[in-house]
This record gives structure tokens, C-alpha cells and sequence, in this order.
């Protein structure tokens, strides 16, 4: 398959290439930007006057629900939500039921989502047997059946004494480990501590638990030199603390949440379960920090969080909601958002969703890469029109989980069209 994209503003925010141009596919790659062959017949043309050619986004935190937990989210549903919102390539944490600490589900899980032939998808390995914390599993098997690092997902480890023969282990045989930095027993509370969460009533989560599971992470990196990947960053000192670990040569990288980037604890309102969040949302003074360190290069990529919840689940008292919202398809947008707020050109915003995501996970995306629009480079490509708007309707989501904070926010930005390998995916 030929395929002519005509007429559009082309970025690619890892070479910095910005200018109104053509870009022609065939079959699975990209073979030509601006210098099209006068002999080039393409198949399908596509109009992309006054939208922005961009490569897809690379989404790194993507509850898919399968297996295990269906009724919140399907892998059709969720995979056509993400290139819906022009994501091509998602990574999915291992807290499936069963999880991921075994070749043969992650086997399964690649290939029904091969399947589809929708985004991408990079699982996660646990990377303790049951997220229990006690034993490792068996990484070298489970990198072999596709997983591109290991992680805790959501649970704490406990033992020091695991986590730094798994640093020991990931170390010697080049593997990742993805951890979210927060202390198991500081971090039991439903909102962040501060004024707000006291006048509630609400448990809280200090920034503490944050730090002081940063800390025990560090010095662990220091000990063995494994690579390690901090998910979802939630406040000032974190941030200051990466910083500071960057400075000083660790191989650390950390991402941070559209929720946390856009939201603060005073949006919780009344009790809105919405706003039930995990990492739970901080003050504004956190997210003025996170913003900052987005800019700047400390936090290296923004990615969704995206977690579906069924009504079941949310619709309960705040305390006692199930944390997370949807955000697949909200990922482009709110990136814009946070650009046109803070006056960031708009290369360098893209860059977050795009190559800066795809650096975390390297070699993982294989021959081609992601995240990038480049001559000979996997045809994973998204279209969007910069000056459209839309009002967020949760209902017409393509989730199944339709609960978001950003629910009636008119947001800049709409998604024409995806393509994954060259394939037409998604199309307004």
C-alpha cells in the first residue's frame, strides 16, 4: 500500500524538522518526507491541509483491563480509544488478574492484541511472582515472551532486600525496572495531606511518601547502576530529588500524569470521585513544579494514566471509589492545553507524547522506532487538526470507562486520523 499524506505541517519533534510538506508511506515504513519521486503513484491519498503530521503518541501508563477485569474495559475498546486520540504505542502495567509473571499471558496478551491491529502494545512483566513482593520471577522468560521491562505496578515493595537483588539481576542483564515511587504505609491515604484533605476529613498521603521511597530507590541505583523508570511523579520535592539524580549521572527517567499536570487537590470540590486519583492529586505548588519539570527535561515523558472504571466502582463514596480515570483519548489534547497555557512551542510540547516516551523504552520498539517521523522510520503516524475544539462528553468516549476529571472541559485539538504500520486505523 501507497500512501500520499498532502499538504499538512509536518513535525517531527526529535529532529526538529517543522515545515508544510508531503509524506509518503509504503507498506510499513516512511520513504519519503518533502523530496516525493514525480513518479510516486500512491493508493490513497490523504488530504492533511491546515492539520499537523506528527508521529503517533507513545503512551506510557495504559490500564487495558485484560485479563481479568473485562467488565471495566475490553482490549478492542480500549486499543480503539487509544488511536482514537492518536496513540499508536501504549505500555500496560502487570496488574492484570492473572498477572503478568508468566510467559504465556504475556504471549496471549501480544497476540490478541496483534490481533486487532489497532496501537501497539508493550506489557510490562512483574516483576515479582504475584506483585507479592517475595519472589522474582523468571525475567529472562518473560522478556523473551515481549516484555520490554518489569515493574510493581501500583504495590509497593516492601522487602529492600528484593528489590535490590531484582536491581542486581535487571543490572547484570540490561532489563528496566518501572517503579512508583510511595512508601506502602505513608501511602494508604485517599487524598494528598495538606489543609484541604484535614477541613474533608479524608486520609492523607504526604509528600513523604513520595520522597522517602525516591531516596531508598536512589541509593539502590547507586549500589547496582540498573536503569530505572519512575512512573507518575506527584510532587515539588520528587521532581527537585530527580533533579538532583539526573545531575549527578544516575540512569533514572520519570513520567508524569495529564492529571497531575492539570489538576490540584482544590479540584476535588465536594467529595467528587472524579478527582480520586492515584497518585492522589497535590497543591498547586506541585503542579506548578511538575509543569516546570515537564518543560525543562527533568520529567521525561506525560502519558495518560489511563485506568477505566466501571460505575460500580466510581460511584461510590469518595473514600471508597476506585482510583484512576480515562485519559487515552484525552492525551493530545491536554498536551496542547498545557502548551498553549504555558506558552511552550509547540515541537517541544509534542515531544513528551512522542520521543521523549519512546527514549524510556529504547531498543523495545524495535527496528524502525517510535515516536519519531523520519525517512525509513515504521509508518506509525498521527493527524490532527490544531484548531479544532471539542467538549469533553464522557459518554461518547470510546472507553468503556467514561469517568474523567476533565469531563465538559473544551479542549484544543482533534485526531483525523491514525495509522499503525502504514494501516489506516482511525479516521473522523
Amino acid at each position: 500500500m501507497k500512501i500520499l499524506i498532502q499538504g499538512g505541517r509536518v513535525i517531527d519533534p526529535a529532529s526538529g524538522f517543522d515545515e508544510k510538506t508531503d509524506v509518503a508511506l509504503v507498506d510499513r515504513a516512511v520513504t519519503a518526507i518533502k523530496n516525493i519521486e514525480n513518479d510516486f503513484s500512491p493508493d490513497h491519498v490523504i488530504d492533511a491541509s491546515n492539520c499537523i503530521v506528527m508521529p503517533g503518541l507513545v503512551d506510557l501508563q495504559v490500564r487495558l483491563r485484560e485479563p481479568g477485569q473485562e467488565h471495566a474495559g475490553m482490549l478492542a475498546s480500549e486499543l480503539a480509544a487509544a488511536v482514537a486520540g492518536g496513540v499508536t504505542s501504549v505500555v500496560c502495567p502487570p496488574d492484570t488478574d492473572p498477572v503478568l509473571d508468566e510467559a504465556g499471558l504475556v504471549e496471549m496478551l501480544r497476540y490478541r492484541a496483534q490481533r486487532l491491529n489497532l496501537a501497539r502494545v508493550f506489557p510490562l512483566g512483574a516483576l515479582t511472582c504475584r506483585l507479592e513482593g517475595e519472589i522474582l520471577t523468571e525475567m529472562l522468560a518473560l522478556t523473551d515472551a515481549g516484555c520490554v521491562a518489569f515493574s510493581q505496578a501500583e504495590i509497593p515493595l516492601v522487602n529492600t532486600q528484593v528489590l535490590l537483588r531484582a536491581l542486581q539481576y535487571a543490572s547484570t542483564f540490561g532489563y528496566a525496572v518501572w517503579l512508583r515511587p510511595q512508601e506502602l504505609y505513608l501511602g494508604k491515604g485517599v487524598a494528598a495531606s495538606g489543609p484541604l484533605a484535614m477541613r474533608m476529613g479524608l486520609s492523607g498521603v504526604p509528600v513523604a511518601a513520595e520522597t522517602i521511597a525516591l531516596h531508598t530507590i536512589f541509593e539502590l541505583v547507586r549500589a547496582t547502576k540498573a536503569r530505572v523508570h519512575l512512573c507518575r511523579l506527584s510532587s515539588a520535592a520528587g521532581v527537585s530529588l530527580v533533579r538532583q539524580a539526573k545531575a549527578e549521572g544516575l540512569p533514572v527517567s520519570c513520567d508524569v500524569s495529564i492529571n497531575s499536570l492539570h489538576l490540584s487537590d482544590l479540584d476535588l470540590g465536594y467529595f467528587d470521585s472524579r478527582m480520586r486519583l492515584h497518585p492522589p492529586l497535590r497543591q498547586q505548588r506541585d503542579r506548578d513544579a511538575l509543569r516546570a519539570g515537564l518543560e525543562d527535561g527533568t520529567i521525561d515523558a506525560l502519558v495518560s494514566d489511563h485506568t477505566p472504571i466501571d460505575e460500580d466502582a466510581k460511584t461510590l463514596p469518595f473514600a471508597q471509589s476506585e482510583p484512576g480515570a480515562t485519559g487515552l483519548e484525552l492525551l493530545l489534547s491536554l498536551t496542547l492545553k498545557w502548551a498553549q497555557d504555558d506558552g511552550i512551542p509547540l515541537p517541544r510540547a509534542l515531544a513528551t507524547v512522542t520521543n521523549r516516551g519512546a527514549d524510556v523504552l529504547g531498543a523495545s520498539l524495535g527496528v524502525g522506532g517510535g515516536g519519531r517521523l523520519v525517512v525509513g522510520g515504521v509508518a506509525d503516524v498521527c493527524i490532527f487538526d490544531p484548531q479544532a475544539h471539542w467538549v469533553v462528553q464522557p459518554a461518547t468516549l470510546r472507553s468503556q470507562g467514561r469517568y474523567t476529571p476533565f469531563g465538559g472541559y473544551e479542549l484544543p485539538g482533534r485526531v483525523r486520523a491514525t495509522l499503525v504500520g502504514g494501516d489506516m486505523v482511525f479516521q473522523s
